[in-house]
């Protein structure tokens, strides 16, 4: 499998997707939700703070880093009522089935575009535009789907992003910060 052999911690002036996802929220009012969140960190903001009572969210996360897992697998051991709201599982979101997957209310496909290569052909993964577009059709009509502009990746996500844009049912709603904000229309 291809995975990422890295350990990212909160660095929030290299990448601040996960706490301006969290400001997003919070400014939105947005509680209850039922969220996939694409790329956890070894720091699992996003699941930490959505399992706050003033969010509420439940988080699905994926991560490709064993050692991001790991760390996810130590926080749930050492604070185990944290998995009533959050879990994190390893693997390759290009691997991802619909049939595996539960329906969401907010997507983030912050990493788009940033580890898909020639070593997911070995096994058949999808590329960014069907990851993009399983991940669409497992939200639920008013739901959310948000990218990250600041990722290294962008330049080459943005036309495919635009190309989805264009024939998905979504709206672009608007921007927060660093984040693209679209909403599911049918």
């Amino acid at each position: 499998m291809n995975i990422w052999d890295v350990y990212w911690g909160l660095r929030v002036d290299q990448c601040p997707c996960d706490v301006h996802f969290v400001e997003w929220l919070e400014e939105e009012g947005l509680t209850d939700k039922r969220i996939y969140h694409f790329g956890t960190g070894g720091h699992h903001y996003v699941g930490i703070r959505c399992a706050e009572p003033e969010l509420n969210n439940t988080v699905l996360g994926i991560t490709a880093s064993p050692k991001e897992y790991d760390a996810f697998v130590k926080l749930a051991t050492a604070s185990p009522s944290i998995t009533k709201t959050y879990s994190a599982y390893f693997g390759d979101i290009y691997t991802s089935n619909a049939r595996l997957l539960p329906r969401f209310d907010i997507v983030t496909l912050f990493h788009a575009c940033e580890f898909r290569s020639e070593a997911n052909d070995a096994y058949g993964a999808l590329t960014d535009r069907e990851v993009i577009d399983l991940f669409t059709a497992q939200t639920d009509i008013g739901g959310y789907l948000l990218f990250y502009t600041g990722s290294f990746a962008y330049a080459t996500a943005e036309p495919i992003i635009a190309d989805w844009a264009r024939t998905a049912q979504v709206d672009e709603v608007a921007s927060f910060k660093t984040l693209r904000v679209f909403r599911k229309t049918g």
